[in-house]
């Protein structure tokens, strides 16, 4: 049977592999793309007629020797940009709000005793605005870690099944998921962002000649960013493996000593998780407890809950299994 440090191990392993993929891939799909769009940008009258005529297959790894190296070298730095500020952008982009001692006593008390009884570092609290039941965690190490929660799920659960919440994403802060998801977000954000950047500010402006060349190249890129950020990136979730929210239920249940509450939480959040100030963050909805989002076709079954956790109700069955064997 894993034990924790198996999982922490294994998230680590996971967390390189992603890493080297995210680069690996888009050069892959830079590299085909520049070769599919090279006989639209150049002709062999124009000045480069010379290095056209030698073949596309020539031209396209002539672009590729200064677009791909510097596209890859931007995903690397953005990487490590969010390695160390990600979560703080995370927890800006939910519209979510930092919580003391002082502000709310009762839910950093009990944060802080499924720290100690997690062995962790207190997590830094905060509170999302919204009526809805959600939760999830961030940060790169237990040193360094957020838990947010919506407004409703304080209001809305009872005490017992608030601490199991809390418990289950103290799971994912101990067992480094919150890395895993923090590289995994970060790197579908970048992608997304740069190609609607590139297309709105490079889009098919210019005319013809070299400006019109170099408006197609930029178009080119936005469209190699989108598909990449919106189909490509997705799937490298599938990587993630979902045992990893069966093991923060377990770990819940074993910290509180009660299955039956987090079961009973899960239902709950389950009928009302939808977040709104998620709805424009989709790739943040694999971080959260329950789907934030509302079901809005393929994309969303790609990038959502679907493609990193398990049934709802596989877990509810899989607690109520285990209520009576702690």
């Amino acid at each position: 049977m894993k034990t924790t440090y198996d999982f922490i191990d294994e998230n680590k392993r996971r967390t390189v592999l992603i890493v080297l993929l995210f680069p690996l891939l888009f050069a892959v799909l830079a590299y085909i793309t520049i070769l599919l769009v090279t006989p639209f940008v150049i002709n062999a009258e124009s000045a480069d007629g010379a290095l056209y005529q030698a073949g596309t297959v020539a031209y396209a790894n002539y672009f590729s020797m200064y677009i791909i190296p510097a596209a890859v070298a931007l995903v690397i730095v953005w990487i490590v940009i969010s390695y160390f500020v990600g979560g703080n952008m995370i927890l800006s982009s939910a519209g979510a709000v930092e919580i003391t001692r002082d502000s709310n006593p009762e839910i950093y008390e009990l944060t802080d005793a499924v720290a100690i009884a997690a062995g962790l570092p207190t997590p830094k609290i905060y509170l999302m605005n919204d009526s809805s039941l959600n939760a999830f965690a961030t940060g790169r190490d237990p040193q360094h870690a957020a838990i947010a929660l919506t407004s409703g799920i304080i209001a809305k659960l009872n005490r017992q099944e608030l601490e199991t919440v809390i418990a289950h994403e103290m799971a994912h802060i101990g067992n480094r998921d919150i890395r895993l998801m923090l590289v995994v977000v970060s790197g579908i954000a970048f992608f997304t962002f740069a190609g609607l950047f590139l297309l709105r500010f490079g889009g098919l402006r210019g005319g013809r000649g070299r400006r019109g060349k170099g408006a197609f190249l930029i178009f080119a890129a936005a469209v190699v960013c989108l598909i990449y950020g919106y189909m490509v990136a997705p799937l490298i979730r599938l990587a993630l493996s979902r045992r990893r929210e069966y093991q923060a239920d377990a770990t819940s249940a074993l910290l509180t000593r009660n299955p039956a509450a987090l079961a009973s939480a899960l239902e709950k959040i389950s009928g009302d998780s939808v977040v709104e100030s998620l709805s424009d963050h989709e790739p943040v909805a694999a971080m959260c407890i329950e789907n934030p989002l509302k079901k809005r076709g393929l994309f969303s079954f790609l990038s959502g809950m679907s493609a990193t956790h398990p049934p709802t109700q596989d877990r509810i069955r899989v607690l109520r299994e285990m209520d009576g064997r702690i």
